[in-house]
């Protein structure tokens, strides 16, 4: 019997180690394509037919701080300052410092804890607790003590172990999550510095559109002065005059919003920011983003590291809630002395000691942790969950902006041959205005037919640089490896 029990007894101590421990964790099956479908535009065509070009990576790109990669002195600037004092990013960086204090707290539990302690107390008596007769005078009593303790969870179960690495798993969940919001406020900053220079070049559009409208109302006025023509070509030509500066009011309104979206970026009050007057004219200079690999994304977007982290972690906390329905191992030692004088309390001869351990589990808890483990096991359930939306919400971006930026170049390619073909018949329309042989609504048309391809030029000018930026972003900012966090004390 007593070889059987030798026997049986390792078996059952395998079978609880193996019910309470952490699962294994495994990474879900996710269906990844192995190429961006919208990487491979060259298959696209024009409205005529013409195939368009697919732009080629730029080999010399900068793979760390992207933004260098656009050549532009200011937004470096306007970046670094958002990076150092931007409101969210140090939410961002305190909630990192959080947890890593909980991850070190979790940590505390796998060493003893030894404290000491000295005290004084002092006291008096009854005589009747002392067998004494009633009114037996006792004298009050000083004792001074002196204590070392230390007590030590053994981590039979993998309570311990389990705790720590959930610990670290959420610390490691905030930190990526802090590289996602880092990445967000300076794609944001871009953005908007891009759209405040796309607007900056639609103002200088319509102020020009102004001085046009302006010089047409001078010559319309001198000829109905000598009678050339009615008062309704000089009623038209001032009505344009007017909707046009209307035009170009609105939009300073739009200026001075985005202006003030900067400055919150920046971390600074909107009364005390003012940004110069710097017109997007140019987009060839935007630069080529290599897509690279579907696959390769689950590794570079921040965003979905931090759901990975986040499901270590809760896989980890099924350790943790199987570990309470076992028994807890705790070692506890106390030593010290006692004396009526605190010189004695050193004294060998007032040495006291106490040594225990003490096993404990729960036997009837009304189902709390088994409840406690469903949870546990629910919680990775949904963070499972959220990290296949991650991912498919990242492939979708992707393909969202090298789709957009492919339309966008094909419509570039259009606007820009109107742009042409509107200048020169504006040139022929006021030719033939000025020589009498077309009406001034032949000329009106021309006019706003230019002003408003040189608009939607300028318009798409800013979507491209603002669509380049948000490729950026979906592809996970920089393609080198992620540098070590660092979080500055305050």
């Amino acid at each position: 019997m007593n070889m059987i029990a030798k026997g049986v007894a390792p078996l059952v101590a395998a079978l609880l180690l193996t019910a309470c421990a952490a699962p294994q964790f495994k990474q879900p099956d996710i269906a990844v394509p192995t190429a961006f479908k919208e990487g491979q535009a060259p298959v696209q065509t024009a409205a005529d037919g013409t195939r368009w070009k697919q732009a080629q990576p730029a080999e010399q790109q900068p793979r760390g701080e992207w933004w260098l990669a656009f050549h532009d002195p200011a937004l470096n600037q306007l970046i670094a300052e958002a990076t150092k004092a931007n409101a969210n990013l140090a939410v961002a960086a305190a909630r990192v410092k959080q947890a890593r204090a909980i991850a070190g707290i979790a940590e505390a539990d796998r060493i003893p804890q030894i404290g000491v302690g000295v005290g004084a107390q002092r006291a008096r008596a009854s005589a009747q607790s002392l067998g004494l007769p009633q009114g037996t005078p006792v004298a009050p009593q000083t004792t001074y003590t002196a204590s070392l303790t230390a007590s030590y969870e053994v981590d039979l179960f993998g309570r311990v172990s389990s705790g720590v690495d959930a610990a670290r798993s959420d610390a490691a969940s905030v930190e990526a999550t802090y590289r996602s919001v880092l990445l967000s406020v300076q794609a944001d900053v871009a953005q908007t510095y891009f759209r405040l220079r796309a607007t900056d070049a639609e103002l200088a559009t319509l102020e020009q559109t102004v001085r046009l409208r302006e010089e047409n109302v001078k010559v319309n006025q001198r000829r109905f002065d000598l009678g050339d023509i009615g008062e309704f070509d000089l009623s038209r030509a001032k009505t344009e005059l007017a909707t046009s500066r209307a035009e170009a009011i609105g939009l300073q309104r739009t200026r001075v919003t985005t202006e003030h979206a900067l400055a919150v970026l920046l971390g600074k009050p909107a009364a005390d920011f003012t940004a110069g007057v710097s017109p997007l004219l140019d987009s060839s200079l935007l630069p080529a983003i290599p897509a690279g690999l579907p696959s390769a994304l689950l590794e570079r977007r921040p965003d979905i590291t931090s759901a990975q982290r986040a499901m270590e972690a809760s896989n980890a906390r099924i350790g943790v809630a199987r570990a309470a329905m076992f028994p807890a191992l705790n070692i506890s030692a106390n030593g010290g002395g006692a004396a009526g004088t605190f010189s004695e309390v050193f004294k060998w001869s007032s040495r006291s000691w106490v040594l225990g351990a003490l096993m404990s589990m729960p036997l009837i808890d009304g189902g709390r942790n088994k409840n406690n483990v469903v949870r546990s096991e629910a919680a990775l359930e949904e963070s499972v969950a959220s990290y296949r939306q991650s991912v498919l919400t990242a492939f979708a971006e992707v393909e969202d902006n090298l789709a957009g930026l492919r339309i966008l170049s094909g419509q570039t390619q259009q606007i820009d041959d109107a742009l042409v073909s509107a200048r020169r018949s504006a040139d022929l329309a006021q030719k033939l205005y000025d020589a009498g042989r077309s009406s001034y609504l032949d000329l009106l048309d021309a006019q706003r037919n230019l002003a408003s391809v040189e608009r939607a030029a300028v318009q798409l000018r800013g979507s491209r640089a603002v669509t380049t930026v948000a490729l950026i972003r979906a592809l996970g900012g920089g393609w080198d490896a992620a540098a070590p966090l660092a979080v500055a004390s305050k």
